[in-house]
């Protein structure tokens, strides 16, 4: 995907936005449109490829955002304990109390429409998980014997947490990240498929979805071609995931 985002100029074979409405309508997949063109003439593959560009935008923002709010707010709850602790994880309760999807429509509906509106809105429904697990690790480690010595030697609860307890939840927190990038993605489509998400013209591929469900039954290709890129990316995104937790939890090595 990264290769295909990068070099989507040579990969595309037409524009993503201009189409010929009044000779390429609704063309099924052939030789000269790989997987067929759209209701505006518009060609699906060039669409898909440049659409890879804007999901992969919304995936990278949204991981640069929730997840270091997620460890913040997790480390802290953790070491801290007492009223800190239960402030945090309640306000964390309350935002996993709600579906993702369902949050995200109600601060992109708050927020207005548009691809920056979107990333935010997702941002703030994914930081919660990131928190419990940031959470969890610290309280299994502030105990131990090398945080105490730093303790004794004088560190501020502030250096304690930013430089010997966040390293340690990295790993679990990079796992967690990479699994739920298919969950963003999807909550990205679906915020795009009930035109929440990036507007048009650009090719996102829950919009690309939405204005191919009216040709469902004659013209598949029009929805099916990006639910399939979305389909093979989420998968890729699930298999890094899997194979990440085994390079990076030890336990998993020992057995």
């Amino acid at each position: 995907m990264l290769s295909i985002a990068a070099f989507a100029d040579q990969l595309a074979t037409y524009s993503p936005v201009a189409g010929d409405l009044k000779n390429a309508r609704l063309l099924p997949p052939s030789a000269q449109h790989w997987l067929g063109t759209d209701d505006l003439g518009r060609d699906i593959y060039s669409r898909i490829i440049y659409g890879s560009r804007l999901t992969l935008v919304v995936v990278m923002l949204v991981a640069v955002i929730a997840a270091p709010v997620g460890l913040l707010v997790g480390t802290v709850a953790g070491y801290a304990g007492g009223w800190t602790d239960s402030v945090l994880m309640r306000v964390t309760d309350i935002f996993l109390a709600f579906p993702k999807l369902i949050l995200a429509l109600s601060f992109v509906a708050a927020l207005g429409p548009g691809i920056e509106n979107a990333v935010l809105a997702i941002a703030i429904t994914a930081w919660p998980p990131y928190a419990r697990i940031a959470r969890a690790e610290t309280l299994t480690v502030r105990s131990s014997d090398y945080i105490k010595v730093v303790q004794q030697m004088g560190a501020s609860p502030f250096r304690i947490v930013l430089r010997h307890i966040m390293p340690m939840c990295n790993s679990s927190l990079i796992v967690r990240v990479t699994l739920d990038m298919a969950g963003i993605i999807l909550t990205a489509a679906g915020l795009g498929f009930v035109g929440l998400g990036a507007q048009p013209p650009l090719p996102e591929w829950g919009a690309m979805i939405a204005s191919g469900r009216r040709f469902i039954l004659d013209q598949w290709w029009v929805a099916a071609m990006p639910g399939m890129a979305i389909l093979i990316v989420s998968l890729g995104f699930n298999l890094l995931g899997e194979g990440l937790r085994d390079a990076l939890d030890p336990r998993s090595s020992d057995q």
